[in-house]
């Protein structure tokens, strides 16, 4: 992970100090999202770490505050796995996190997902809300096939597709994301007329798979999609993660894919344009956005 020169020296309050997020830090990430309950895997903070930039407090040595954003090209970047330590809260560190990521990742417009708790401080600092993310989970119920035909595993040969869709519905530019995704997950592509419709991701996550991101041009062909996902992971633990207005909280609910959480969606500066008609239906994680 790289970041933007920040002058880090005079940052030292009392005995905590504001540093780049380095692979050193990773365990002690982790045990800070643990303490929160927060659902990630070691895996799940390195990639972060691979594909993204940031800063840590570190008190005595121990970790007590993460704060990270991944550039999509040269104006548009994602933020998110802000964590303060809960004996550290209230002490102003959260804010000193926030400024550094701010000074590292302007002048570019930003985006994340906020809890309740956080929202004060983004709104102190510009961020608008402009959406709802659902949380949902659980073990699906029953069977799932997609609609024959219609839905196939993504080869090789699909990628520069699937970016035309993820550009045209997020109207950012994530291949490094993709790529590192697609690395380590299953992808699939819905086609219709010979051309790709729609694409979805499933992979290891958190405390089992997450299926996202989903873009495709319905509802119902998002849902498509999700079922090939679906099919293929039998019984176990399923994450997906969908804006408010996805039209598909009703069937996550009715497949045993439970609302558990939500997030606020906020912005700082101009949202990206997107063309369509492909849209977002899932997004790969909170932070990644």
């Amino acid at each position: 992970m790289t970041t933007a020169a920040y002058p880090i020296g005079d940052l030292v309050n009392e005995d905590v100090v504001l540093l780049p997020f380095a692979k050193e830090h990773l365990e002690g990430a982790l045990k800070l999202s643990q303490e929160m309950s927060w659902p990630y895997r070691l895996e799940d903070w390195n990639v972060a770490l691979q594909l993204g930039q940031g800063f840590v407090l570190e008190r005595a040595g121990t970790v007590i505050g993460t704060a990270a954003w991944w550039p999509y090209g040269d104006t548009y970047a994602s933020a998110g796995m802000i964590i303060v330590a809960k004996d550290a809260q209230g002490r102003g560190y959260g804010a000193r996190l926030m400024d550094a990521l701010l000074t590292s990742a302007r002048p570019r417009t930003i985006a994340l997902n906020s809890t309740a708790e956080g929202a004060i401080l983004y709104r102190r600092r510009g961020f608008v809300p402009i959406g709802v993310i659902h949380q949902h989970q659980g073990i699906p119920r029953g069977r799932h096939e997609p609609p024959p035909g219609l839905v196939r595993p993504m080869a090789a040969s699909d990628f520069e597709a699937t970016m035309r869709l993820d550009r045209e519905a997020t109207g950012l530019e994530r291949r490094q994301m993709l790529e590192k995704l697609l690395h380590s997950g299953d992808g699939y592509v819905l086609q219709r007329d010979g051309m790709a419709r729609g694409y979805a991701i499933s992979r290891l996550f958190g405390r089992g798979q997450v299926i996202g991101p989903v873009v495709a041009e319905t509802a119902t062909d998002a849902q498509a999609l999700i079922e090939a996902a679906l099919a293929r992971l039998g019984s176990v633990f399923v994450r997906i993660d969908t804006s408010a207005t996805s039209q598909l909280g009703d069937w996550f609910e009715g497949i045993g894919l439970e609302q558990v959480g939500d997030a606020t969606t906020m912005i700082l500066g101009t949202p990206a344009p997107s063309s369509g008609p492909a849209r977002v239906f899932a997004i790969p994680n909170q932070s990644f956005g």
